[in-house]
């Protein structure tokens, strides 16, 4: 039984059932025996972006993606004390700017979780121990 985090985008892939995921990592996914988990840092982006209408889903009401998530198993992880300390600690590549990305990598390092991204940004932080899954696009 492996433990995932999954990125705002990887997550939204999932939901909406796209083909953007590689075969690979939906393979993962599909496989009940490993635990998913969304950051509450992505699930607020998520939820924020349907509000606004910057994301195409099948759903009427944000709050149903919170529904979605359940349904596939994926797990709410908190921000803990522990992320926070792991995130004042993190050195920032000087062209990643982004402090959603930065929790979500510090989550990722601190539960020595796999992070599942499409994000080439996420790479600069192997050094810093994050165990990242490519998700190539």
């Amino acid at each position: 039984m492996d433990r995932y985090l999954i990125d705002t985008h990887i997550a939204l892939f999932l939901m909406s059932d796209s083909n953007e995921l590689e075969k690979d990592i939906r393979e993962i996914f599909d496989d009940s025996n490993n635990l998913l988990y969304v950051s509450t840092i992505s699930a607020q982006e998520m939820l924020f972006l349907r509000k606004r209408n910057r994301v195409k889903l099948p759903w009427k009401k944000p709050e149903d993606i919170l529904v979605v998530m359940e349904n596939l198993n994926i797990q709410l992880l908190p921000v803990k004390r522990e992320h926070l300390e792991t995130f004042a600690r993190l050195s920032i590549p000087e062209n990643h700017h982004d402090p959603n990305d930065h929790m979500i990598i510090s989550q990722a390092i601190t539960e020595k979780m796999r992070l599942v991204s499409s994000d080439r940004q996420f790479e600069n932080y192997t050094s810093q121990k994050l165990r990242l899954l490519f998700n190539q696009r």
